[in-house]
């Protein structure tokens, strides 16, 4: 690997959350064109240190570049109920933590400061400056997909309440056309398309039902954007991207292929192609921070093995990335060293190898494309931590690298990043 590791563009001690979020929320604010969305990656999912850094740039970007959005990588559907409690619903912190996000995220101690810090800075916000939280993921995990049953409810009763005498079919036939939910969480569908509900003839019915509801609302919403609130209408097009995208997802874990990797590529593109129109609608909102893997927010193709497949597809980066421009800017982070992770020190060519043994301890901000390349990939012996490769350096902005990480505990009272007076405003 060649030598000449650029000077960083930030850097900070890894426990100065509050400083490197700080520079990087004002070079965000510096630039001549604002990013509608600024993505954050990690490399792996739950390593506290990734939680408690975005925590704190989300604080920074609120503070310095008028944020109010964060989006993270749970489901969507979901998020709506932790949105609603940093807004002041009621309801007991630990329930929308159990309820409001997916794939386990909702243990993570840096999320349990994030919205609790998000509720008490909306006591003292003006509504029309109130932090907006969102998921923005698929309701899917890797082995299975629910059925659609809740988001198709929440359309069918908006539109039955506010279309009046429309063509619309009943939720009894409805209800007979999804049957019991078990067979749609059957995790044996992921690895045997025999097993998946997505072909059956009711479930062609459904998919064509939900695709005449979802016109059905779409052609009304001039009309409904005055009579209904804001929340209203976001709900009930989220409820029709949920279910539609859902029954798109069954039907492709239904598909036979002599080739299985052609199978999981499509289950892959369809998920980050929910997220992204999530995030499409989120990002009318305002700019927002968008939390999640390295692999999702990366633009250009993306990649990951499953055994004996190696998947490609786009990921959601690229979607944004077509969509606004210069408009999604993207940082992706990488670790040095985290031994409680499963991850020693990189080997020397490595780009891991070369950013450790150039950079002095602490966190440090990067030009990725101005990185020199590898002769070499890092291997991992943690299969959830999926190492930089020369591709990724091509498609982020910037590199957060992260020297040496090990375990820790964010205490109590921890804010994502703390002011004079304690209020953001």
């Amino acid at each position: 690997m060649t030598t000449g590791i650029p000077a960083p563009l930030a850097g900070a001690d890894s426990d100065d959350h509050a400083a490197l979020a700080d520079a990087v929320a004002a070079q965000i604010a510096d630039l001549p064109h604002a990013p509608r969305l600024l993505g954050l990656g990690e490399p792996l999912h739950g390593e506290e240190e990734f939680g408690l850094l975005r925590n704190a740039l989300f604080g920074a970007l609120v503070e310095r570049a008028g944020f109010t959005t964060i989006a993270l990588e749970s489901g969507a559907w979901h998020g709506r109920l932790v949105d609603g409690w940093i807004n002041g619903a009621e309801g007991s912190e630990d329930d929308v933590l159990a309820a409001g996000f997916t794939h386990g995220f909702g243990a993570f101690p840096a999320n349990r400061l994030l919205i609790r810090w998000m509720r008490e800075q909306n006591r003292h916000r003006p509504a029309t400056a109130r932090l907006r939280f969102a998921g923005f993921d698929a309701p899917t995990e890797m082995m299975s997909a629910p059925s659609p049953r809740s988001p198709l409810r929440v359309l069918h009763g908006f539109l039955r309440t506010h279309l009046g005498g429309a063509d619309l079919p009943s939720w009894d036939g409805l209800d007979r056309l999804l049957g019991a939910d078990e067979p749609w969480e059957n995790e044996d569908a992921a690895m045997d398309p025999a097993r998946s509900v997505g072909d059956e003839p009711r479930v062609r019915d459904l998919r064509a039902t939900t695709d005449d509801l979802r016109r059905t609302l779409a052609g009304e919403v001039p009309r409904l954007r005055p009579e209904v609130t804001p929340d209203e209408l976001e709900e009930a097009l989220l409820a029709g991207r949920t279910a539609a995208g859902l029954l798109a997802y069954h039907r492709a874990m239904a598909r036979r292929t002599d080739h299985p990797e052609q199978r999981w590529d499509r289950l892959a593109a369809l998920r980050d192609t929910m997220m992204a129109e999530n995030l499409f609608a989120i990002a009318e909102h305002g700019p927002a921070l968008v939390f999640g893997h390295n692999q999702h927010l990366r633009t250009g193709t993306t990649g990951l093995t499953l055994g004996p497949m190696t998947l490609r597809w786009q990921p959601v980066g690229a979607h944004l990335a077509d969509r606004y421009g210069r408009g999604y800017r993207v940082i992706a982070c990488a670790l040095g060293e985290a031994a409680h992770q499963g991850v020693p020190a990189p080997p020397p060519d490595t780009v891991e190898g070369a950013l450790h043994r150039a950079l002095p301890p602490g966190h440090h901000l990067l030009d990725a494309p101005a990185l020199p390349r590898a002769s070499a990939t890092r291997r991992s012996d943690n299969p959830a931590y999926v190492p930089l490769d020369d591709t990724l350096l091509d498609h982020v902005d910037q590199l957060l690298f992260l020297h040496t990480v090990g375990p820790r505990t964010p205490t109590p009272g921890s804010t994502p990043h703390p002011e004079p007076g304690g209020v953001l405003r």
